[in-house]
């Protein structure tokens, strides 16, 4: 009979077979498609939860080999992209995602948390404009131009 166990916030299913114990990890937190669109739901709904305003998705898989999702987000102050940041980390982690990689946190202007799956740029307003980031990921329309 299968038990389920907690490591390390990440729940593993035991199977017992001809006296082998295997570990099988979830569905839910395999690498691949499904948990980047997983990863994707967790940081949006923890985003707005903690009033992140414009956030723009988008979607790199394929044009780049650092993750499938970038998403770009303002907060309205140093103090408010922090905790943007920290609510999204905590909500990662309880999620079973792990920790993620983060810069920036220290100042508050421009963080950047990487999951492997979804990057986000959490900025200050200002600074957002100023590296507008969103139009280097931008597709080309029919004339060439980016838009």
């Amino acid at each position: 009979m299968p038990v389920l166990f907690v490591t390390k916030g990440r729940p593993l299913t035991t199977v017992h077979a001809k006296g082998r114990t295997l570990s099988v990890i979830p569905k839910s937190l395999e690498r691949g498609a499904d948990a980047a669109a997983r990863a994707l739901e967790v940081v949006l709904a923890s985003l707005e939860d903690s009033k992140a305003e414009d956030i723009v998705t988008i979607n790199i898989a394929g044009k780049s080999a650092l993750g499938d999702y970038m998403v770009v987000v303002t907060g309205r102050s140093n103090r408010h992209v922090s905790a943007i940041s920290e609510h999204l980390l905590t909500d990662l982690k309880d999620e079973g995602f792990g920790s993620a990689r983060v810069e920036g946190m220290d100042t508050g202007d421009w963080v950047l948390i990487d999951t492997g799956d979804v990057i986000i740029h959490v900025f200050r307003p200002e600074i957002r404009e100023f590296y507008n980031i969103e139009k280097m990921w931008a597709a080309p329309d029919e004339e060439g131009t980016l838009h």
